[in-house]
């Protein structure tokens, strides 16, 4: 094992995003994901699946409103929010609940939202166009849908010519040429006699050359000089929805079919619907299942993979993952029961069956099961530990790998026994820290491997220790200018059992120290002694310093005071937050009881008298459920600081 040095603290602060694994949109439903690149980063537009309000067929799907979300690394997304309501629509119906799968392209500085909708007047669904000068919207709907144009799915390619395409469901599917103002078809319109009587206006052309059965949602793009026309696809009777696909040298046909791009979902969710981008030299397919919602196919959520293709041009097939695409970086929390690969026997389940979103947990069922996690950025690690979220019902462990190289072991201890009192943790969630082994660089994966019983894990993450300690390296110190005293030999916290910070009365706090202080011994243990940054010892940084859990915690301490003189009637004055006790040369001469903040001066000793030579200070601080921190300081009869004093 690798001696631990007591480095610099770096503060790292994380913003709380939507993460990269799948599903990638992790706080609402987003189907129909279409994905598009503006300006260097790719843009999402899915339609927003929600439940269906009263008076709403409960069983189908409903959506009011669409949102856009924005990445720049597949990792990190961002929602900005609604862009455009079903009130909006001026053709539209109010309460349709009919806003299926869009698209946005960008032409000439103008953004076009190409989205269905059911119309105030009339049976099925038209296709609108909403306006902005902005990715982000808002978006302004037209007053009218476009001409010719009935049915759902509309998607647009605009050719290396600059000729805009559209395509869409409705007759099966089909496409035409758009003018240049995006806003009508160009062509003549035909009249179509409907089954149910009446006629209709139809523009552009049908697909030919696709295979028989229910297609919908196609989606155009065009790599080197061939076209792709995808499509989910139904392909027996009493099937589910593949992902399929044709090409053709021209953008609207006639096209060859060449096969699936992603086979039916295996829990036999109906629906699939995609895109697929090239950005930063890869392709990507965009598509969705219902993870969210597993009992109601009709609550899709947007997920990544990666996509590749053949020599000839054509795809190869793709298969779901849990893991998507991205990097994540590892002072996040990785959500590990999105893994990459895993041992035979592992299982993921929901947080929380009532409310998905909370996402899931993995659970390793016997020793030597393990999960694999890939893509982890380790860079910007400096003085790292680890910290695991995790539960069991037997003590039991895990070990932490970043590919070969061992990142750290984390006991998993689910019974304590402190404070006089006992209480049984299993099965409860617990979040535990341990110092890490090995300081990894670069991009890796990390491997979770239970060591023990069974143990459930939600997350895991590397932490860097923040900028509060130093180690204490000059032959001495002195006070600050206040008088606070700074160096302290520190204890590694030991677990303590604190049902509640109300019960640290006075006559508590003695029966602990009676039980407690004949184990403490400053030369064996582990202890540090450090310089603090400020003059309040933040003792919780210092137990994740030392990969030790900051609550529920007894923390020991000491410093040596030197005075060249005699100082009659000085005080020791204290402020902690948690209950703490303080000792001048063996004798107890504070106690800090209660439930209480760290205030400066918050106690007082009776006069003291300060010796010749060397005093030793001694302080014993215990906490619960909250934050753990002191300062001290000598202070005159007057009540000024005393600062002629050093520590060695």
């Amino acid at each position: 094992m690798k001696k631990k040095r007591l480095l610099p603290f770096l503060l790292l602060t994380t913003a709380l995003q939507l993460q990269a694994q799948n599903p990638i949109v992790r706080d609402q439903f987003a189907a129909d994901p279409t994905a598009r690149v503006f300006n260097n980063k790719v843009y999402l537009y899915p339609s927003h699946d929600i439940p269906a309000p009263e008076g709403q067929r409960q069983d189908w799907f409903c959506m009011a409103d669409y949102h856009v979300f924005s990445s720049e690394n597949l990792t990190d997304w961002q929602d900005h929010g609604v862009i455009v309501s079903q009130e909006q629509v001026p053709w539209g119906k109010p309460d349709g609940y009919s806003m299926w799968a869009p698209d946005c392209v960008e032409r000439g500085g103008q953004y076009y939202f190409y989205f269905p909708d059911a119309p105030k007047n009339g049976r099925g669904f038209a296709i609108g166009v909403a306006t902005s000068n902005s990715s982000t919207g808002p978006f302004t709907p037209e007053a009218a849908p476009l001409k010719g144009v009935t049915g759902i799915d509309p998607c647009v390619l605009i050719d290396n010519d600059a000729q805009a395409y559209i395509y869409w469901s409705g007759m099966g599917i089909r496409g035409g040429k758009l003018k240049d103002n995006m806003l009508e078809l160009d062509g003549e319109l035909q009249t179509v006699s409907m089954p149910q009587g009446g006629t209709i206006q139809v523009g552009g052309v049908a697909m030919e050359g696709l295979p028989d059965g229910f297609k919908e949602g196609p989606f155009a793009f065009r790599r080197g000089s061939w076209y792709y026309l995808t499509f989910p696809w139904v392909r027996q009777e009493g099937g589910t929805e593949t992902l399929a696909y044709a090409m053709s040298k021209n953008p609207l046909g006639p096209w060859d079919f060449k096969g699936i791009i992603m086979q039916e979902h295996a829990n036999r969710c109906w629906t699939n619907h995609h895109s697929i981008l090239e950005y930063r030299g890869q392709w990507y397919l965009f598509y969705h299942w219902n993870d969210y919602s597993p009992w109601m196919d009709k609550r899709r959520s947007a997920r990544i993979e990666k996509i590749s293709f053949n020599a000839d041009g054509t795809i190869r097939e793709v298969k779901p993952t849990l893991r998507g695409v991205g990097t994540s970086k590892a002072t996040d929390q990785l959500q590990i029961d999105r893994y990459s690969s895993a041992a035979d026997g592992v299982t993921t389940e929901y947080l929380d069956t009532l409310n998905r979103f909370r996402g899931w947990y993995v659970s390793l069922p016997k020793k030597g099961d393990w999960v694999r996690y890939d893509g982890v950025d380790y860079n910007g690690l400096k003085d790292a530990y680890a910290v695991v979220c995790v539960r069991a019902k037997a003590n039991t462990g895990l070990t932490l790998r970043a590919g070969k190289k061992l990142l750290a072991r984390i006991p998993v201890t689910v019974i304590t026994e402190r404070g006089g009192f006992r209480r049984d943790q299993s099965g409860q969630w617990l979040t535990l820290t341990a110092p890490l082994e090995y300081l990894p660089m670069n991009e890796s994966n990390l491997v979770v491997i239970c060591d023990g019983e069974s143990v459930d894990v939600d997350w895991v993450q590397l932490r860097n220790r923040p900028d509060y300690f130093t180690t204490a390296t000059t032959p001495s110190a002195s006070p600050d200018a206040a008088g606070f005293i700074r160096r302290w030999k520190l204890q590694e916290p030991v677990p303590y059992e604190v049902r509640s910070n109300i019960v640290l009365t006075e006559s508590y706090l003695s029966d602990m120290v009676a039980k407690e202080l004949p184990k403490v011994n400053p030369k064996k243990g582990k202890w540090h002694t450090i310089d603090s940054r400020t003059y309040n010892i933040r003792l919780f940084r210092f137990a994740e310093w030392a990969g030790c859990e900051p609550y529920n915690s007894l923390f020991w301490g000491e410093t040596t005071i030197v005075c060249q003189q005699e100082m009659k009637d000085v005080r020791l004055a204290a402020g902690s937050n948690g209950a703490s006790c303080w000792w001048l040369n063996d004798e107890q001469v504070l106690t800090l009881d209660g439930d209480r903040r760290m205030v400066e001066d918050d106690g007082m000793s009776a006069r003291l008298t300060l010796k010749e030579g060397r005093n030793v200070v001694r302080f014993c601080l215990v906490n619960g459920p909250g934050l753990s921190d002191f300062c001290v300081r000598f202070v005159d009869e007057s009540g000024k600081p005393i600062t002629q004093l050093f520590i060695p």
